[in-house]
C-alpha cells in the first residue's frame, strides 16, 4: 500500500442513517474533516425500508378500514372502496424521495462531509477500503444497520422481505407471512385490509413472544377478527415452488405434516446485523452471538476510537434509540460525558391498528426483578372516548415498584396506544411517584384520562 494514496479524515462513519447523518452533522460542526459512507439510499431503514414507508401504508389501510367500518357509526357507503396500490405506493415514494432530498441537501451544504459511494470494508483498526479508495482515521463510527434474515429453507422460492413488499403495484390475492413478530403483523394487517386473503405462520406458540402472554393473546385476536388467519407453533417450515406459479410452504404442527399455499410469501422471521459485511475480522472487532458488535455505554467496541451505533449494536433496534446513540456520542465528544446507554428506558409501538404502545419492562421482566410489584390492567372498552370512537379493542396496564413508587413498565395496547405510552414514558424518566399522576386532572373525553383511574386500581402483584 502507498501511503500517499491513503485519504485521512478526522472520522469516517460508515451509514448514512438515524445515527450517522445527524453525527456527520454534528461533527462538520466542529470543523472535523468527515468520510460518510454509504452504499445504498441515505436516510438508512427508517427513511427507505422502515418508518416512513411502512406507517404510509398503515396510513392507507387504515383509511380502508375507516370506509369499511362506517356503517358501524351510522354512515352509508353506497360502494366499497377501491384500492389503487399504485397510487398508494406513489404516496409513499414521495414521502420517502423528499425525506432523502432533505438529507442530501444538510449534508451537500457543508464542506467539511465528503460523501463516499460504496461499501467499505475494514483494511486494519484505522483504515477502510471503499471500492479503489483507502480511507484512514482515528475515530471510525458504524452505523450500518440492519437487513432481513432469511432461514433455512426458503433458497429455491420466490420470496418477498419488508424491503421488496414495498415495491409491489398490485394487491397480493393470498399472502402468506412467515413469521409473527412486530414486521410480520403489521404487514398482515395492511394487506388484509386492502384486500389480501393473509396466513401468518410462526414457529413459536404466540405471537411477538417478546411481550406478556395477554397481550399477545389480544393482538392475535385484534387481527382474526379482521380475518388474518394466524397458525402458531409452525414447526420445520420450508418453502415449495408449485407448478401452478403458487408458492407453498411446509411445515410440521400437531404432529402432522401441513402444506399451504398462495401467491405471494413475506419472510418476516427477524433481522440480521450489517455488520459481517464489514469485514470486522481485519480491525479485530468483536460481535457476539447473534453477529452484533459488542459496545460498552459509550458505544465503543473493544477497538480503542471504533464506535457501533444504531441497528448494529443491539442495543435497540428502532429510530429513536439509534438517534438516541447519535445524542450519546455527541455528549461523550463535545459535551459533559454524562450520557450512556445506562440512561435509556426500552420504549417502542407495535403498529398495528390499534396500535401497541410499550415503555420499560414487560411483566414477566418485572417479576424476574424479585421486587415487590404493584399491578393494574384495565380494558379499553372502560373509556368514554374509545367508546365514542367505536374503537374499544385492547387494554392498558402498569407495573409499579412499591417500595420507590416508580413505574417499572406500561403498556397501552388501544387507540392512541402508541402515542398515550409517552405519558407513562415522561414519568419514568422524571422518577415521578405514581401517585403524582393519580392526582393529575387529564382532559376529557381522552383516552389518556383512563391513566389515573388505573393507577386507583393498583394491588400488590400476587406471586
Amino acid at each position: 500500500m502507498i501511503e500517499d494514496s491513503v485519504e485521512t479524515f478526522d472520522a469516517i462513519i460508515i451509514g448514512s442513517g438515524q445515527a450517522g447523518n445527524p453525527l456527520a452533522l454534528a461533527l462538520a460542526k466542529e470543523k472535523w474533516k468527515v468520510a460518510l459512507v454509504e452504499k445504498a439510499a441515505l436516510g438508512g431503514t427508517c427513511v427507505n425500508t422502515g418508518c416512513t414507508p411502512t406507517k404510509a401504508y398503515v396510513a392507507s389501510a387504515r383509511a380502508a378500514w375507516a370506509v369499511s367500518n362506517a356503517p358501524n357509526l351510522g354512515i352509508e357507503v353506497l360502494t366499497s372502496p377501491k384500492i389503487n396500490l399504485k397510487a398508494i405506493k406513489k404516496r409513499k415514494d414521495k414521502l420517502v424521495n423528499e425525506s432523502r432530498i432533505g438529507i442530501r441537501k444538510a449534508l451537500n451544504d457543508s464542506s467539511q462531509i465528503s460523501m463516499i459511494r460504496g461499501t467499505a470494508t475494514f483494511i486494519d483498526k484505522t483504515k477502510v477500503k471503499v471500492g479503489t479508495r483507502i480511507l484512514k482515521s482515528s475515530k471510525i463510527f458504524m452505523n450500518v444497520g440492519a437487513r432481513a434474515r432469511i432461514p433455512e429453507g426458503f433458497e429455491d422460492v420466490d420470496y418477498l422481505t419488508n424491503t421488496s413488499i414495498l415495491q409491489l403495484d398490485k394487491i397480493p390475492d393470498d399472502l402468506i407471512i412467515v413469521g409473527g413478530s412486530y414486521i410480520g403483523l403489521e404487514f398482515a394487517q395492511i394487506f388484509k385490509r386492502l384486500g389480501s386473503k393473509v396466513t401468518v405462520l410462526e414457529m413459536g406458540n404466540a405471537l411477538i413472544s417478546r411481550e406478556d402472554k395477554h397481550t399477545s393473546e389480544t393482538v392475535r385476536e385484534i387481527l382474526e377478527n379482521e380475518g388474518v388467519k394466524v397458525i402458531c407453533g409452525a414447526k420445520c417450515l420450508k418453502g415449495k415452488a408449485k407448478k401452478s406459479g403458487k408458492i407453498g410452504v411446509t411445515f410440521h404442527k400437531d404432529g402432522k405434516d401441513k402444506e399451504i399455499y398462495g401467491t405471494h410469501l413475506l419472510i418476516a422471521t427477524g433481522r440480521l446485523p450489517n455488520s459481517d459485511l464489514l469485514k470486522p475480522e481485519n480491525a479485530g472487532l468483536q460481535l457476539n452471538e447473534k453477529g452484533y458488535f459488542q459496545v460498552n455505554e459509550k458505544l465503543e467496541t473493544n477497538i480503542t476510537g471504533i464506535y457501533a451505533l444504531g441497528d448494529c449494536n443491539g442495543k435497540g433496534a428502532f429510530t429513536h434509540t439509534s438517534y438516541n446513540d447519535f445524542e450519546i456520542m455527541q455528549d461523550q465528544l463535545f459535551g459533559g460525558k454524562k450520557r450512556t446507554l445506562n440512561d435509556r428506558i426500552i420504549n417502542y409501538a407495535l403498529y398495528i391498528d390499534p396500535p401497541l404502545g410499550r415503555a420499560g419492562m414487560t411483566l414477566k421482566e418485572a417479576k424476574e426483578t424479585g421486587k415487590k410489584l404493584l399491578f393494574a390492567r384495565m380494558s379499553m372498552s372502560n373509556i368514554s372516548r374509545a367508546k365514542e370512537k367505536g374503537e374499544t379493542q385492547g387494554q392498558m396496564e402498569v407495573i409499579v415498584d412499591a417500595d420507590s413508587e416508580q413505574i417499572l413498565g406500561a403498556a397501552v395496547l388501544g387507540t392512541g396506544g402508541d402515542e398515550i405510552i409517552g405519558t407513562f414514558l415522561t414519568a419514568m424518566y422524571g422518577k415521578i411517584s405514581y401517585k403524582a399522576l393519580i392526582n393529575s386532572v387529564q382532559t376529557h373525553p381522552t383516552v389518556t384520562e383512563l391513566i389515573p383511574t388505573l393507577l386507583q386500581q393498583l394491588k400488590p402483584l400476587d406471586e
